[in-house]
């Protein structure tokens, strides 16, 4: 399934950013997405895909999208973790499937599926228990709300998008108009630093991070926004850090703990049972809820 692999391509990005964490934090996100945007407009082209004029409106909503779900998630991100531990970040990230839950059928004028938000209730324990229920402090509990209404405008933002300018085109316009806004945020925190010549292994992490956490997982994520809904996809959203887990134990950083083994239990059936309802009426049901399927 499209959302399950794009949340476990995110999954690896906190083990293979080790590879890249002495390179300047903004100034290679800037790149990453740099790099993602020309993947993105070559897939673009040789798709073939039918011209699409964007709009005055649809512009400032992809800019917007970029600003919060891509900029601004990584500067919470960023700044979250240098005041306190990943296992707090983790943690609050981990509501997302709740938050998606929620939002995303009231954004259609409807109500929350009780077993869509009793799936999502039990995702995010199963992703908090994973994560480590880690503490922090005031300041980085506060970035990383901010990573956590990044990563919720990333989907949200993009809904009212997808049915005229597709996930490809989504996923490039977004790529696109968030290099530059990391860029200058890298230049106000680093200056002249911001950028340098990476190392071998730093162009690998950043070509993963580009290549395969941004090109695919975006495309991925977003075809699965137009068919199963956000509310759904967002069950996913729990598989995150218990990839970042399974990723860590195969680089060999570490095997997974108890905890985290029962974490990923949850995260499993939580998503199951939030998917449950479209084993018999999952066509009716989306269509009331006007999903595209």
């Amino acid at each position: 399934m499209g959302a399950a692999l794009a949340m476990f391509l995110v999954g690896t990005l906190t083990a293979v950013s080790g590879a890249i964490s002495a390179y300047p934090l903004l100034g290679g996100q800037a790149v990453r997405y740099a790099v993602a945007a020309a993947a993105l407009w070559v897939v673009v082209r040789r798709s073939r895909l039918a011209p699409v004029r964007v709009r005055a409106r649809e512009w400032a909503q992809l800019a917007v999208l970029a600003a919060t779900g891509l900029a601004l998630f990584n500067v919470c991100v960023v700044g979250a973790t240098r005041e306190t531990s990943a296992a707090a970040v983790g943690t609050v990230i981990a509501t997302v499937p709740v938050v998606l839950a929620v939002a995303a059928p009231m954004l259609r004028g409807g109500r929350p599926a009780r077993t869509v938000l009793t799936g999502a209730v039990v995702v995010t324990g199963g992703a908090a228990l994973s994560a480590g229920l880690g503490g922090g402090s005031v300041r980085g509990l506060l970035f990383a709300l901010g990573a956590l209404a990044g990563e919720v405008c990333f989907s949200l933002l993009a809904v009212p998008l997808l049915p005229r300018l597709g996930p490809l085109r989504v996923s490039a316009y977004t790529a696109t108009l968030a290099t530059p806004m990391l860029l200058v945020a890298g230049i106000a925190v680093d200056g002249a630093d911001v950028l340098r010549v990476p190392t071998a292994a730093e162009a690998a992490g950043l070509g993963y991070l580009a290549l395969i956490v941004t090109t695919v997982a975006f495309v991925l994520w977003y075809d699965a926004l137009g068919r199963i809904g956000a509310d759904r996809a967002g069950l996913f959203a729990g598989i995150v850090p218990v990839s970042a887990v399974l990723t860590a134990a195969l680089l060999g950083q570490g095997a997974p703990t108890a905890a985290e083994a029962a974490g990923a239990v949850l995260v499993t059936a939580g998503v199951l049972l939030g998917l449950s309802p479209g084993r018999r009426t999952l066509g009716a049901a989306l269509e009331e809820e006007g999903v595209r399927v």
